[in-house]
């Protein structure tokens, strides 16, 4: 579980972000959605520890982020994965290659052992038998699919998704936040999902966040999210403007 306590941030002179509360829970996808500029993007960087806010808590089952050691966030850094927008693949490397880099970089598996857990992560996004291609060679939703073997290639408690579904078709997209969910549930893994895709948001958005100007405007599941916007007309105002 991941607990954000009263984050603020600002950069460059403006403040980018407000009083941000939010609890994200593991087993299910948490997504936080808002429009370009909204803030989420610099709120998504803030929980990984690529910009450290200026006030508030970020806890980790309980761990203050934030007040930790560098080695300290290190060792915590290997319990998160990451998914990011473009895919970051190493294009020179192959499918395999890409999935098993972080087991070199940061575990002590034999080779066997990690050709082993290459091949069970994947099994997982059925990328069976892809291990020598290179990603010039794939599509773009198998190179999602890569990107998202790497990220739990070592033992995760922790996913960010950043867009997952920018650039995919919309049946792709679904295949993706399927798989996502398919992750999530059966690993017990605290997901967080950069999104401005509603019907991401409609599919499988069990807990979700939306920043609007930098502060957190509204929070709820996606059965709440779809009353709450028939009983507030200016709640559906700002999601239509947002998406």
């Amino acid at each position: 579980m991941i607990t954000v306590e009263s984050v603020g941030i600002t950069l460059g002179g403006r403040k980018i972000l407000t009083n941000i509360n939010a609890t994200f829970h593991p087993g299910v996808p948490n997504l936080v959605i808002g429009a370009s500029g909204s803030g989420k993007s610099v709120f998504l960087k803030c929980l990984v520890g690529l910009l450290t806010p200026q006030e508030g808590k970020i806890l980790y089952d309980e761990q203050d982020f934030l007040s930790l050691e560098y080695d300290q966030k290190q060792e915590l850094r290997k319990q998160i994965g990451m998914l990011f927008q473009n895919n970051a693949l190493f294009d020179s490397l192959t499918v395999e290659e890409n999935v098993e880099f972080p087991l070199k970089m940061f575990s002590d598996m034999s080779k066997e052992e990690r050709k082993h857990r290459v091949n069970e992560c994947l099994a997982k996004v059925n990328l069976v038998n892809s291990n020598h291609k290179f990603p010039s060679e794939i599509s773009g939703g198998m190179k999602k699919r890569v990107g998202i073997a790497r990220a739990i290639a070592l033992p995760i408690k922790y996913l960010y998704c950043d867009e997952p579904n920018s650039g995919l078709d919309p049946l792709t997209s679904r295949v993706i936040d399927e798989l996502i969910l398919q992750i999530t549930t059966d690993l017990n893994i605290t997901t967080v999902i950069n999104s401005h895709d509603m019907k991401t948001v409609n599919d499988i958005g069990e807990n979700i966040i939306f920043i609007y100007q930098g502060q957190k405007w509204w929070e709820g599941n996606k059965s709440i999210l779809s009353s709450a916007r028939e009983e507030n007309p200016e709640l559906d105002n700002f999601f239509r403007a947002s998406f």
